[in-house]
């Protein structure tokens, strides 16, 4: 049995930079001591390492996030967010770079404004739940008659 390669974290780093800097309107900033990428001040994605061993964090969909964190050991929930569908991915022996990048595209989409998200929208990346429509215009509601008020009764203050 072969073990998988170990990926320097500094190589990680730069793959990760050059895979969120590519998105549009996005910038990378020091955050909690850490590269963050943002697009329009919003976080999408985060390096960091742990125990020297490189990870990234984004979001997804809760449903997709609470998945793969049951499913794949390479994912748990992040600290303090993940209740928001944010996880962290270890980097640590990755192969596939091509998933790397459709996740943190789809943290992207889930972050960015309707309009920069579809621009990267036809990429394949996996949307979440769709929106619901908005409600039409509502329906009247059976009118019903009020009892009649007797003759001389008080109304309660403020009615």
């Amino acid at each position: 049995m072969t073990t998988p390669k170990q990926v320097d974290p500094a190589v990680a780093k730069a793959r990760l930079r050059e895979i969120c800097l590519a998105l549009p309107e996005t910038k990378l900033t020091l955050t909690w001591g850490s590269p963050h990428f943002r697009v329009r001040e919003k976080i999408f994605a985060g390096y960091g390492e742990k125990d020297g061993k490189p990870t990234t964090g984004f979001k997804l969909p809760l449903e997709r996030a609470q998945r793969l964190i049951r499913t794949d050991s390479r994912f748990t929930q992040a600290p303090y967010v993940g209740r928001a569908g944010w996880v962290t991915m270890s980097l640590e022996s990755i192969t596939d770079w091509e998933e790397v990048r459709s996740l943190i595209q789809e943290s992207y989409c889930l972050i960015a404004p309707k309009t920069l998200a579809r621009q990267i929208s036809g990429s394949g990346t996996e949307k979440g739940p769709p929106r619901r429509k908005a409600p039409g215009p509502r329906k009247k509601a059976a009118t019903t008659t009020k009892p009649a008020r007797k003759q001389g009764a008080r109304r309660a203050p403020g009615k």
